[in-house]
């Protein structure tokens, strides 16, 4: 192998090295959102839970999706909830009802661009242990 050869099989091995691969990307983790659960039961195989969620300014939910049933209400504060796409789906003030479409072809995010906490009373309702919801990374939006 000569001089040439050897430098660009060294490019190729450094380059793959570096180069991002399918399944390596990571989940986007909440930042200033807690959750307490209000309520709780299970009947016939089935989850039944409330949450209180508290989004402070500047924080959000990460990106995620869920596979239980979800709805809630906005108590204080102002949601804004981003999709997939990168689009704004709504903009939602105290009072408002929320309702999320279920499995990973509804990933969202839920931001707090406000000066106040969001605070959301949350339900879910799924097969016992199915979980809350699923993180997923950055679609390409460039914000969490």
């Amino acid at each position: 192998m000569n001089t040439g050869q050897r430098f660009a099989t060294s490019l190729a091995v450094a380059l793959l090295a570096v180069a991002p691969t399918t399944g390596t990307a990571t989940a986007t983790p909440s930042v200033g959102t807690s959750a307490v659960i209000l309520s709780q039961s299970t009947v016939d195989g089935i989850d039944y839970i409330t949450r209180e969620i508290t989004i402070a300014p500047g924080g959000s939910t990460g990106w995620h999706y869920h596979d239980p049933v979800v709805y809630g209400i906005v108590r204080s504060g102002t949601l804004t909830h981003t999709l997939a796409d990168c689009s704004e789906d709504g903009i939602f003030g105290a009072g408002a009802a929320v309702a999320e479409g279920q499995g990973p072809d509804h990933v969202h995010l839920g931001r707090n661009l406000g000066a106040e906490p969001v605070v959301m009373w949350v339900s879910y309702v799924a097969p016992t242990g199915t979980p809350s919801s699923v993180s997923m990374p950055d679609p390409g939006c460039g914000f969490a």
